[in-house]
């Protein structure tokens, strides 16, 4: 697949998969307060639910952070708002650092996450059968692929793991702090490359490795952005039959 291609590929995926997650985590909160009718008890449950992906996502930072030599401290799986408003699954603390080895502690969770989404998906869940299937528009091999895939051990358990991971990974505002003057220093530098002529030096020396990168990121984002499609509507319909017995209803 030529590299542009992989590129639109990744960036139709990227779109959709933001504004599922957005959707799926303000609902899931809404579901259990529902449910619950205490704030505080509602968090608790919510956190609870979506601790293996936040336990990846902040083991991610941890990880990176070792692996690139800055001193990594306290590590948090417990929830919290912040004055913001804003709610926080978990936490790592790090030294400083340049923004290169920020930027790329930063990204770490979207680069496990992405992995362990490919991992299981196409290991434990079959879905490449599923994927092929599409592919070709035949739809009976879909059903067969689908139900077969239903079938694999342990399923459902692999389904929530990859449902709270992919709904974890994507990199919070802190996380991307380093990641705007990392981008402008890269670009600056591609363009005075391409200015002296080394262009298809670089093009030969990169684009193979861009390539398969973008490649894996657009796998593991479509791969969520299908799975969370499928969740949505049962997580509205269920939303939708607490709010008729119980007669509450939750403004986002």
């Amino acid at each position: 697949m030529p590299l542009l291609t992989t590129w639109a590929w990744l960036l139709l995926a990227l779109i959709p998969l933001v504004v599922l997650e957005r959707w799926i985590h303000r609902h899931l909160q809404g579901l259990w307060l529902l449910i619950l009718r205490d704030a505080d008890m509602a968090l608790v449950m919510y956190s609870l639910m979506m601790l293996p992906g936040v336990l990846l996502h902040e083991g991610s930072h941890w990880a990176a952070a070792t692996l690139l030599g800055v001193r990594a401290g306290r590590f948090s799986v417990v929830p919290a708002r912040l004055p913001n408003g804003n709610l926080r699954l978990g936490y790592v603390e790090t030294a400083r650092a340049d923004p290169v080895r920020e930027a790329l502690i930063g990204a770490a969770p979207l680069v496990f996450g992405v992995a362990a989404i490919i991992f299981m998906g196409y290991s434990r869940l079959g879905v490449g059968p599923v994927g092929d299937a599409l592919g070709q528009g035949d739809l009976l091999a879909t059903l067969a692929a689908a139900q077969a895939m239903g079938q694999r051990p342990d399923f459902w358990l692999w389904v929530y793991l990859t449902f709270t991971v992919a709904n974890s990974m994507l990199p919070s505002a802190s996380d991307r702090r380093a990641w705007g003057p990392v981008l402008l220093g890269v670009a600056g530098l591609t363009g005075l490359m391409f200015y002296a002529g080394l262009g298809p030096v670089l093009v030969d020396s990169f684009s193979g490795a861009l390539e398969t990168a973008a490649r894996a990121l657009a796998a593991g984002f479509t791969l969520t952005v299908g799975l969370n499609a499928i969740i949505l509507p049962l997580l509205w319909a269920v939303e939708w039959v607490v709010m008729r017995l119980t007669g509450l209803k939750v403004n986002y």
